[in-house]
């Protein structure tokens, strides 16, 4: 079998559709419960349904086309980059009131950049200590054993949320924070202009292409080297 170059453009695929910003069911279920761990809970469900579609992609590609890994990796780049724009862009239209639903969105489409660019430098997307890794990448914690050791105690705390079933404000106020910081920093400084008419949709769109680039480039040097 002959296979042929990548093609110059990857950034379309009929299985990127805007389905993919939508999050399973357990999963928010979890985050409502527990919001205050939202980034753990994400990266746990996360490795469960972005590690085996990282996993085939890249053996579809590799079967498909001679690639190296760094070309791999720029295509998982633009390919999310461009799911994050459309995202931004339909969740910038509700202004404030998608913040909180544009911020969790676009940090599941991140997360999967994250596995498919490791799934592309040879990491098996399946290996436990992905959604570790994802977390460092996204900045929620500082190093990959903190980061493993808070994923396996979380579902402790989702327990002890649900008896309590309730967030105080400042709680809720911590939990968005944390998604914010999650997502990037475009994230956190676009608050304020959620409130300005008209300017939501450019502002969400251009932010959140540009903080999945920068979280595909660290990941890229994390994995390749």
């Amino acid at each position: 079998m002959q296979m042929s170059q990548a093609p110059a453009d990857d950034r379309t695929d009929p299985r990127d559709d805007p389905r993919l910003r939508d999050l399973p069911a357990t999963l928010v279920a979890r985050m409502r419960a527990d919001p205050l761990r939202a980034p753990e809970h994400l990266a746990l469900s996360a490795a469960d349904v972005h590690g085996p579609a990282a996993r085939d992609w890249v053996a579809e590609r590799r079967g498909t086309y001679r690639v190296s890994g760094r070309e791999l990796a720029e295509m998982a780049k633009r390919r999310h980059a461009a799911l994050a724009r459309t995202s931004g862009a339909a969740t910038g239209v509700g202004g404030f009131v998608t913040y909180v639903p544009d911020l969790v969105a676009t940090a599941w489409i991140q997360s999967r950049c994250v596995y498919f660019v490791a799934a592309a430098y040879g990491y098996d997307p399946l290996d436990r200590m992905r959604p570790a890794e994802q977390l460092v990448l996204q900045r929620v914690y500082g190093d990959v054993g903190e980061a493993r050791r808070a994923l396996d105690g979380v579902g402790k705390h989702a327990l002890q949320a649900i008896a309590e079933n309730s967030l105080r404000g400042t709680e809720r106020e911590a939990a968005v924070t944390r998604l914010a910081r999650m997502v990037g920093k475009s994230a956190v400084k676009r608050v304020g202009l959620k409130f300005i008419p008209g300017l939501a949709i450019a502002v969400n769109a251009v932010g959140n292409e540009r903080d999945t680039r920068a979280l595909a480039d660290r990941a890229i040097a994390f994995y390749g080297g």
